[in-house]
């Protein structure tokens, strides 16, 4: 077993099942880090934001904003995390998602970074990504993927 992971959350529900299959491979006493990054554009898209942010246009503002609400998202499952019996590390950073993981878990030594894919395709990859896929180029650490799974 594992005595440290990193687990990248997004907020969705397809990225929480990595939290569960970490807990699976990691010592009972094991370490778990999540990780939370915010891609805050310096320009906002009003296409690709909800209303209420598409109009504010400071970054520092929105930033400001969007750190506590993704610390309180990590503390609710660090909670449960923690009541496991794992030690939990929470870390909000402002930085694109993949260069967030991948130095993270550089700078934490961890033993492996436990991540879900929300398996897009055709367009919606092309203009958002693969950030799995920039973490396995880019990280020196066993990367593992859970897949989105519709059934």
């Amino acid at each position: 077993m594992l005595k440290h992971v990193l687990v990248p959350l997004d907020g969705s529900e397809v990225a929480t099942k990595a939290v569960d299959y970490a807990c699976s491979i990691t010592a009972p006493d094991g370490q778990i880090t999540l990780l939370t990054a915010l891609d805050v554009p310096e320009y906002p898209a009003m296409a690709f934001y909800p209303s209420v942010i598409a109009y504010e246009n400071n970054h520092e503002v929105m930033t400001e904003q969007l750190i506590p609400q993704a610390q309180e998202y990590l503390q609710s499952h660090a909670q449960r995390l923690r009541e496991a019996g794992y030690q939990v590390n929470i870390e909000t950073v402002v930085d694109e998602a993949a260069n967030a993981i991948v130095e993270k878990a550089d700078a934490a030594g961890v033993d492996a970074i436990v991540m879900s894919t929300h398996g897009r395709s055709g367009l919606s990859r092309w203009l958002f990504g693969s950030v799995a896929n920039k973490v396995l180029g880019s990280t020196q650490c066993p990367v593992f993927i859970i897949p989105v799974r519709n059934r």
